[in-house]
Formats: structure tokens, C-alpha cells, sequence
């Protein structure tokens, strides 16, 4: 019985010696510029209601830090310079001690979110005020879109 290189047969033959006969170093690929940075994306919510499982979200925006401050939120810079401010620590930003805003006491509960990343860590952050103008007197406008 007699076997035929085929045409498949034929071109594995070729490719396997024009590869025997190669030499050289691999190049690495140039590295991008956001690949030197952790990465900072996050997502941030605004909604009614007494907790993050049951509130109904309102608004949502995008915000990037690195390497530079970017997506939908309105003031995405100021916001980067605020988390930057405070190393990511939501806590201080929803701090309302040193606020000098006068609020009614009325149980209109506003939840704010954070989802995503920090600095290469994972985050997962949300907060309850007492309502909107609450929100509006903590420290940071991080959610003030």
C-alpha cells in the first residue's frame, strides 16, 4: 500500500521547516501607559430607600481615576481629587459632623453606592443619610450628580 503527501501534508512539511530554520528573541510589547496605574473605576448610585438591597436607584454614573479622571460623572475630576484626598475611604466622605447645612428631620432615607475598584482593590461601599439634603451637606460631592 502506498501513501501521498497531500496537499496538507505538504504545507505541514514546509511550515515545520521554514520554522527549524528561524531564530531570534521575542519582543515584548510596548507597555500602555494605564497599565502602569492600579486601576480606579468605579460606579456610583443615588436612590430611595432605607438600604442598598431595597432602594430604587435614581441615578448611576461612571467614574475613572486612572491614569486620569474620566467617565459620566459630572465633576469626575473634582471626584478623583476627593477620593485621592481621602485614599479611597467613603467613610470620610459621608461624614456630615463638621457640616454647617440646616436640614429638616424628615425620614426621606437617600441611599448612596460605590462599586468596582479603588487602587487595585475591590470595593463595595454604601451608605444611608437621612435625605437628600443630608447627602448634600457630607463632605465629599462625590455623589453629587
Amino acid at each position: 500500500m502506498r501513501y501521498t503527501l497531500g496537499a496538507l501534508g505538504a504545507t505541514a512539511a514546509l511550515t515545520v521547516g521554514a520554522l527549524a530554520g528561524t531564530t531570534g528573541t521575542a519582543q515584548a510589547a510596548p507597555a500602555d501607559a494605564e497599565r502602569l496605574y492600579a486601576p480606579s473605576a468605579l460606579v456610583l448610585t443615588t436612590g430611595r430607600g432605607e438600604d442598598a438591597a431595597t432602594a430604587a436607584v435614581e441615578r448611576a454614573v461612571l467614574l475613572s481615576c486612572s491614569p486620569k479622571p474620566t467617565g459620566t460623572h459630572p465633576a469626575a475630576s473634582q471626584a478623583c481629587a476627593q477620593l485621592h484626598e481621602v485614599k479611597g475611604d467613603f467613610e470620610q466622605l459621608a461624614d456630615t459632623s463638621g457640616s454647617t447645612r440646616v436640614c429638616t428631620r424628615i425620614w426621606d432615607p437617600v441611599v448612596v453606592t460605590a462599586d468596582g475598584v479603588w487602587e487595585g482593590r475591590r470595593v463595595s461601599w454604601s451608605h444611608t443619610f437621612a435625605n437628600r439634603c443630608v447627602m448634600e451637606g457630607s463632605q465629599g460631592g462625590v455623589f453629587s450628580f
